[in-house]
């Protein structure tokens, strides 16, 4: 069985060497579908709550909300670093309070204090699926995702084999203890 989600997503980015009108810096909005697959957990008779799909998926998204996605060879990110620091928010605003953890994987890093992601390739649908995945493969048993842009989208799909230990009262995922963070159950 399946339990599906969607986030939405804001940012702003360019295609590096694109010849036309998107090789300059424009804003857009995403909508990032999450299917996840596992048995039914008897106890809540579903097979992951979808806000806490949402919350697991937004612990790490959110960096991509309202943020500056640039590939890492584009020459306009020294610059942008250039008068982030001018500005003094290279290192952060005190009014910049959405933000999620730092992460550096093979394909993205993000610096959430200046709301940046940083990434290998261009930030296309089917690259977005690419990071999306590489984050959030351990945490949640992706059996497909979707993410639409405009009028671009692009679907994968997965094979789910993660073993996540779920609380039989909440039906979330258990920490690293074998607790539930939402309730407190303790698995015996």
């Amino acid at each position: 069985m399946r339990s599906i989600t969607t986030l939405d997503l804001q940012y702003a980015h360019r295609f590096y060497g694109f010849k036309g009108e998107a090789q300059y810096l424009h804003g857009h909005t995403g909508v990032l579908t999450i299917e996840v697959e596992d048995s039914v957990e008897p106890g809540v008779n579903m097979v992951f709550p979808c806000n806490e799909i949402q919350k697991t998926a937004w612990e790490v998204l959110k960096n991509f909300d309202h943020a500056l996605i640039l590939r890492e060879d584009d020459p306009l990110l020294p610059a942008i670093l250039d008068v982030y620091e001018k500005q003094g928010i290279r290192n952060g605003a005190p009014t910049n309070k959405m933000k999620g953890r730092a992460f550096k994987t093979e394909l993205a890093t993000a610096y959430p204090d200046c709301r940046l992601v940083v990434t290998k390739e261009t930030m296309t649908v089917e690259g977005m699926i690419k990071m999306v995945y590489d984050l959030l493969k351990d945490k949640l048993n992706i059996a497909k995702l979707t993410f639409t842009s405009g009028v671009n989208a692009a679907s994968a799909e997965f094979q789910t084999n993660n073993k996540i230990d779920r609380c039989p009262l909440c039906g979330i995922a258990l920490n690293e203890n074998g607790v539930c963070p939402k309730c407190g159950y303790k698995k015996p």
